[in-house]
C-alpha cells in the first residue's frame, strides 16, 4: 500500500513538472522582438550609463571583451570572429534598432537573447549607447581619399 501511494504521488509530481512543457513545440521559432523605435529613444545620464556598463560587464564582456574588441578566449574557443566595437567604424552601418533587435533576439545559437527579465527595453537602449561609446575613446579612422 505504501509503495503504491508513493508511486502515485511520484506520478502526480512528474505530471505537474512536465505538463507545462507538453505543449511546447521545439520546431516553432521563438518570437522575435522587434525594435520599438528606429532611433534610440533614451537620453543617457551618468547613472543610466553606469548601469549599462554593469549590464555589459555581466552579459556581454565574456565574449565581446571589456574593451569591446571581441578578442576573448571564449570567442576564440567557439571559433567566433566578433566585430571590434572599440573601432568607431565597426558599428557605423548598424542602426540602433538593428542593434536592439540583435541584443533582444540574439544571433543564431551562439549569442543568446537578452531576456526582458534581465534587462528592460530602456536598459537595452542604454546598453547600445554604452557599446557605441566604446569606439569613441579612440579617434575614427580618416576617410579614404577619393
Amino acid at each position: 500500500m505504501l509503495k503504491s501511494t508513493l508511486l502515485f504521488f511520484a506520478a502526480v509530481l512528474l505530471a505537474a513538472v512536465c505538463l507545462p512543457f507538453a505543449s511546447h513545440n521545439p520546431q516553432a521559432a521563438p518570437a522575435q522582438a522587434a525594435a520599438p523605435a528606429a532611433k534610440n529613444p533614451v537620453k543617457p545620464t551618468a547613472e543610466s550609463q553606469a548601469k549599462a556598463r554593469e549590464l555589459y560587464k555581466r552579459d556581454c564582456a565574456l565574449c565581446h571583451a571589456e574593451s569591446g574588441n571581441g578578442k576573448t578566449d571564449l570567442a576564440a574557443g567557439m571559433n567566433l570572429t566578433l566585430g571590434d566595437w572599440s573601432n568607431p567604424n565597426t558599428l557605423a552601418n548598424n542602426s540602433d534598432s538593428d542593434l536592439f533587435a540583435a541584443i533582444r533576439n540574439g544571433k543564431g545559437d551562439k549569442m543568446p537573447a537578452e531576456d526582458t527579465g534581465r534587462a528592460s527595453d530602456t536598459e537595452v537602449w542604454n546598453l547600445i549607447i554604452y557599446i557605441r561609446g566604446l569606439g569613441k575613446a579612440q579617434p575614427a579612422a580618416p576617410a579614404a581619399a577619393q
